[in-house]
């Protein structure tokens, strides 16, 4: 043990209680956290305690949301290694306000991600799905990059023989716990009738799965359910889009009470080429990209929800874009997130002003956050978890 670190164990044992102890160490950042269950038995059994974990979440989520303004969110994202490395790194940048970002983080993934899907992340914790080799079963895991701690969860009730299941990650933050929805649709033999979709909930505390039943996901009348988009989550709850043979439409999960709601998309389609769900400045947005036209310009069609779960607010602005691979968010101020061949750059709707982000042509993964938040979940599950080095 360090002299310093010892000269702080003697100081808070003789002259803190451990009310006030518990309160310093919630307010440390994680890395100090880490380092410091080493000081003492009790440290350690202060800084792993769920109680502890929880509090200190909660602070740190606070103090995310407090300095939303001083910043336009968050950018992560993978390169792509050359030839294939184990080694694979998350790098997360800050975009400023003054439209340059600043890299504030590199963390290495548990897995090469090309083996491992990022399927979705919230609140700084990480979903991935991995195939295994040996008999080709999905094993989902949670990553806590600031920890460098993974975790495999219990195995899903639902078989999914076709990989047809999607998977969205929420935080449940009336009980301080995250959750996974997974949804899967069965194919149907020929000449019967479609099969329904189903759905199950993985709780993180307890390290379990449970059914889900939905009218929403049962009506015979409807045919299969098809849910093809990644999950946003928003107000509370995880929304994709779904279709099946009537219509199209956003399927949105409510994390608190567990019920399945529709909420209909725009009617005017116009020719769609690629669709994605989003938020835009603090709405729930659809995003339509065309194919392009004779110009040879491609329109990207913003469908703004005003007004949360009612269709008649839907507004639509349109902002014509040069070049287009794929659609990765948008930032809190509201500019557009688009992968083309040089790499990662943002588009202004209102002046049309385009921004390089990211440079590299040749990136695996990427993503958008309005927070970044680094915990300490995951920390307490020392039987259920794993942890590795960089």
């Amino acid at each position: 043990m360090s002299r310093p670190t010892e000269k702080l164990r003697l100081l808070t044992e003789r002259v803190l209680d451990d009310d006030i102890v518990f309160d310093i160490l919630t307010r440390l950042p994680v890395k100090s956290l880490i380092q410091f269950r080493c000081v003492s038995k009790s440290w350690y059994s202060t800084i792993t305690n769920p109680i502890f974990i929880a509090t200190h979440f909660k602070l740190n989520e606070a103090k995310s949301l407090s300095n939303k303004n001083s910043h336009n969110g968050y950018l992560l994202y993978t390169p792509v290694t050359e030839g294939y490395s184990f080694h694979e790194e998350l790098r997360t940048l800050v975009y400023n306000r003054d439209r340059t970002v600043t890299e504030i983080s590199r963390f290495i993934t548990p897995f090469p991600i090309c083996d491992a899907f990022m399927n979705c992340f919230c609140n700084g914790i990480f979903c991935l799905d991995r195939c295994n080799e040996n008999n080709g079963d999905h094993m989902i895991y949670l990553w806590n990059p600031s920890i460098r701690k993974f975790k495999m969860v219990a195995p899903a009730l639902l078989t999914d023989p076709f990989d047809s299941a999607t998977l969205g990650l929420a935080y449940h933050s009336q009980k301080n716990d995250f959750k996974i929805l997974r949804l899967v649709s069965f194919p149907g033999s020929l000449g019967e009738p479609d099969p329904l979709t189903e759905a199950e909930v993985y709780t993180l505390s307890t390290d379990s799965w449970r059914k889900v039943v939905s009218a929403e996901l049962s009506d015979p009348n409807a045919g299969r359910l098809y849910h093809h988009s990644p999950y946003i989550f928003f107000n509370g709850a995880l929304h994709c889009i779904a279709a099946h043979k009537h219509c199209s439409f956003i399927l949105s999960f409510d994390i608190n009470d567990e019920r399945f709601h529709k909420i209909m998309l725009p009617l005017d389609f116009l020719d769609v080429y690629q669709s994605y769900l989003t938020v835009f400045k603090g709405s729930l947005a659809y995003i339509i990209i065309s194919n392009r036209l004779a110009t040879g310009i491609i329109m990207c069609h913003i469908w703004v929800m005003k007004e949360y779960g009612v269709a008649e607010s839907w507004t639509r602005k349109c902002v014509p874009i040069n070049w287009f691979h794929h659609f990765h968010g948008c930032t809190d101020n509201g500019e557009l997130l688009i992968m083309i061949f040089m790499g990662l750059i943002s588009i202004g709707p209102e002046n049309l002003l385009q921004n390089s982000l990211i440079t590299e042509s040749n990136i695996r993964w990427a993503g958008c956050a309005a927070n970044s938040i680094e915990s300490l979940v995951l920390l307490d599950g020392v039987n259920l978890s794993s942890e590795y080095k960089d």
